[in-house]
C-alpha cells in the first residue's frame, strides 16, 4: 500500500507532480541537494520520493531478494534512496503505460506503482522501458511542507520525466535548477526574505 495516496480531498494549490529542489545549505542530510517528486499533497500533508540519491543497491539485488528473475535491461541500474521513512518499502516510478495492481497516477506522464507485478514485468522485459526503483519515502505533516517553502528551503518546478529518466542521478539537481532558468552557481546557501 502506498502511504497517503488515496481519496482525500486535494488542496486547490497542490504540489502533486512537482519537483521539490533543495536549496543549497539544506540542514537535513537526507535532503542535501535533493530533488523530490511530490506524489501526493493534500490537507493531510505530503508524500514524496527523492529521485537523485542513488543507493549502493542495484535492481538485481532487490529482484533477487524477491525471487524475481531479472533480464539484462535494468540489472545494473541503481535503486534510489527515496527518503528517511520506511527504507524497506519500494516504489517504481514510471510513465503512464501498462496496468499494474497498485498504481496511482501522479500526473499526466508519471505513475507510481508499489505492487510486485510491475517488478516481474520489468524483470521479464515486459514492463515500461523507463522506470526508477525507489526505496523509502519522505513525508510531511499538515502544513509542514508549506512552512518549509515559506522558509525558502525548497524551490518547486513541474515534474519533468526527462530529468527523471534521461539525466543521470548525480546531475538531476542541477538539471532541475536549470529547468527554472536558474544557474546553480548563482544560488546562495544564505536564506533570507526581502
Amino acid at each position: 500500500m502506498i502511504p497517503m495516496i488515496g481519496d482525500a480531498m486535494k488542496k486547490e494549490h497542490t504540489l502533486t507532480n512537482q519537483f521539490l529542489i533543495a536549496m543549497p545549505g539544506m540542514a537535513d542530510p537526507h535532503f542535501d541537494h535533493a530533488v523530490a517528486l511530490v506524489c501526493e499533497h493534500n490537507d493531510e500533508g505530503a508524500m514524496g520520493l527523492v529521485i537523485n540519491h542513488p543507493l549502493d543497491v542495484r535492481w538485481s539485488d532487490v529482484l533477487q531478494h524477491l525471487e524475481i528473475d531479472m533480464g539484462p535491461a535494468f540489472m545494473d541500474r541503481q535503486a534510489l534512496a527515496g527518503g528517511p521513512v520506511q527504507g524497506q518499502v519500494g516504489f517504481v516510478i514510471h510513465p503512464t503505460q501498462g496496468h499494474w495492481d497498485a498504481s496511482v497516477r501522479i500526473g499526466p506522464n508519471l505513475c507510481l506503482t508499489s505492487s510486485r507485478d510491475i517488478l516481474s514485468a520489468i524483470g521479464s522485459g515486459q514492463g515500461p522501458d523507463d522506470a526508477a526503483l525507489v526505496l523509502g519515502y519522505a513525508g510531511w505533516g499538515p502544513g509542514q511542507l508549506e512552512d518549509e517553502l515559506a522558509d525558502n528551503v525548497w524551490l518547486t518546478a513541474p515534474a519533468d520525466p526527462d530529468i527523471l529518466f534521461k539525466v543521470p542521478a548525480e546531475k538531476r539537481w542541477e538539471a532541475a535548477i536549470r529547468s527554472l532558468g536558474i544557474d546553480p552557481a548563482h544560488l546562495s546557501s544564505d536564506v533570507g526574505r526581502a
